[in-house]
């Protein structure tokens, strides 16, 4: 069976060395020591352990079923969901009104890493319902807010998202869904969703759907599309259960991965559902639930990554294969054991820069998150709308890259399932896709997150690059290891976007075809940002006299690996960005 142990101090040293949340002016954050967020990270630890771990390798074996329109769930999940809620898990970053903690959502990132790291098609269930959760309390009545997140922050209802249809994804606009208003302020909705996670399941006594749909006098496309609260039973007015609504679960998908989770055909047939936010601004409201989601999608692009490397890097220090071309590492052995071959150090190498890395840049973005909303910083909110499509998109770009390499490691093994490192090859491909697809995220980001408020955010990002390399430049060993080889990669980044203000006017075809080179380089220097914040939070503690010199030495060392190894990537993308479309639109459609 896969192993997985929480990694709980690389977790601190981000919360508290490099984004210092316990000295943060924020509400609530004096509260968080390292003791306090410590304990907090130990249980969630012992319950990945304890519950979800365990059943990751058999939830995927086992998978879902639909069985007289219910679907069953994985033997052991509903245990291990009852653990969830038990430990108020879900609650831990929501308003206190409801139920919740009101934790910051930096810690709430932490630990949904270890949850999803653990299981993530078994963590989906709770995720789901998270993001729901956020539109209602983003644009929800006081009435809806009152009847619906109480038993979703506790989780004996839980939530779903249901936007794709079988002829449009990415399309919204050609949705068909219709909804129709009755007299009572209600309406009724009919239509048919698909890919729909967690869209039915034996875990919760309700589901709370979020349904976009078209109501009358909405025009055409997006303009025309309203948000629904669609839930399975009806809610009688003492929030005691009521009639089964009108919608079912018509197939369960046969999928690649995240087989534990449902992955549902939704049917509405005349269900009854209540308009969330205005009518027709649909779009607005969903995209409270989808930006959130992002950030939670990264977090599982570079959590199954964590696994999956824990596993190959304790495959390589077990397996022997070989002798090291140095001399014998074994000498009492047949073999050498794999982890002294240099490629395997590279591949380990790889994965393990990223996922540091990728942890690092996820947490930052969920504190800039807890920045805006907790003081109104615009500045935050800007940030973090600019990078969304880059932690979504390296993430899972990069984090199935790595899920492949630690496959890798284990050779012919690695492609038996016996050995479990397909699950995470299969579970982590997901990411990239749902949510927005990754290509999507690049148009996003080049087409729209750019421009935005004039650039301003892009502009401060680089800002704050210059910034920080001029805070630390009279540190010459961290100036030639991480500032120098960060400027450079800041220097191709801002060369990439002031082609596209010079060339995306007159031949958007150049930035479009450039697009997903510039998330990958964005999120590369986001990377060495990190890697340099990193390293100068180990050798401040160096300096101070840590007990712990071995981490710290030891993130200095992978620190450097990603900066020279890594992060060169970043004149690759701007030479390809800077090709321009023509080498992409050069053939016809005809001649492929």
């Amino acid at each position: 069976m896969p192993i997985y142990n929480a990694p709980v101090t690389d977790l601190q040293f981000i919360l508290h060395d490099v984004l210092k949340i316990a000295e943060s002016d924020l509400p609530g954050h004096d509260e968080l020591e390292r003791d306090f967020t410590g304990a907090i990270l130990d249980e969630a630890a012992k319950l990945a352990t304890d519950k979800l771990a365990p059943l990751n390798a058999s939830g995927d074996t086992e998978g879902c079923r639909l069985e007289n329109g219910v679907v069953r769930t994985p033997e052991g999940f509903k245990d291990a969901f009852e653990a969830i809620k038990e430990g108020g898990w879900n609650g831990l970053d929501l308003p206190e009104e409801y139920g919740g903690q009101n934790l910051p959502i930096a810690l709430g990132s932490a630990v949904g890493e270890i949850f999803v790291a653990a299981n993530m098609a078994l963590n989906m269930y709770q995720g789901l319902t998270h993001g729901a959760i956020n539109a209602l309390l983003a644009h929800g009545t006081d009435a809806q807010k009152a009847t619906w997140l109480p038993k979703m922050v506790s989780m004996d209802w839980t939530g779903t998202m249901n936007l794709t249809e079988p002829h449009c994804g990415t399309d919204l606009g050609m949705i068909r869904t219709r909804a129709e208003p009755q007299d009572d302020g209600s309406y009724r909705i009919t239509g048919q969703k698909i890919f729909i996670s967690a869209g039915e399941h034996d875990m919760a006594e309700n589901i709370i759907h979020l349904v976009l749909a078209k109501a009358p006098g909405g025009g055409e496309g997006t303009k025309g599309i309203s948000l629904f609260v669609v839930p399975k039973f009806l809610v009688n007015d003492d929030g005691s259960l009521g009639e089964r609504n009108p919608v079912t679960c018509g197939k369960i998908e046969d999928k690649m991965g995240i087989h534990g989770n449902a992955t549902c055909v939704m049917n509405y047939d005349g269900a009854t559902g209540w308009l969330v936010g205005e009518l027709h601004k649909g779009m607005r409201a969903m995209f409270t639930m989808m930006n959130e989601a992002r950030l939670g999608v990264g977090v599982q692009g570079y959590a199954v990554a964590e696994a999956a490397y824990q596993n190959s890097l304790a495959y390589a220090k077990d397996r022997l294969q070989g002798r090291a071309v140095t001399g014998k590492a074994n000498p009492e052995g047949p073999a050498d054991p794999l982890i002294v071959h240099p490629d395997i150090r590279r591949a380990l190498m790889d994965q393990k820069s990223f996922v540091e890395g990728a942890r690092a840049l996820a947490l930052w973005g969920a504190h800039l998150i807890d920045r805006s909303h907790r003081s109104g910083d615009a500045e935050a909110e800007g940030l973090i709308s600019l990078l969304t499509p880059v932690i979504k998109g390296f993430l899972t770009d990069r984090g199935f890259d790595m899920t492949v390499q630690a496959q890798q490691v284990f050779g012919g093994h690695g492609y038996i399932e016996e050995w479990g490192m397909s699950q995470y090859v299969r579970d982590a491909r997901i990411a990239m896709i749902y949510e927005g697809a990754n290509g999507i995220q690049a148009l996003d980001l080049v087409g729209r997150k750019l421009a935005q408020d004039g650039g301003k955010h892009v502009m401060g990002f680089f800002e704050m690059v210059k910034g920080f390399i001029k805070e630390h430049d009279g540190d010459e060993e961290l100036k030639r290891d991480f500032l120098d080889p960060l400027k450079a990669a800041s220097k191709d980044l801002q060369g990439a976007a002031m082609f596209f203000s010079q060339h995306g006017m007159k031949k958007p075809d150049a930035a479009l075809a450039g697009a997903t080179d510039f998330l990958h380089l964005f999120g590369h220097v986001c990377f060495g940002l990190m890697w340099a914040r990193m390293a100068a939070a180990s050798r401040a503690a160096l300096k101070a006299g840590t007990a712990d010199a071995t981490f710290h030495e030891t993130k200095l060392a992978t620190g450097r690996y990603y900066m020279a190894r890594q992060l060169p990537a970043t004149a690759l993308h701007l030479r390809r960005i800077e090709s321009g479309a023509e080498p992409v639109m050069a053939l016809d459609a005809a001649a492929f």
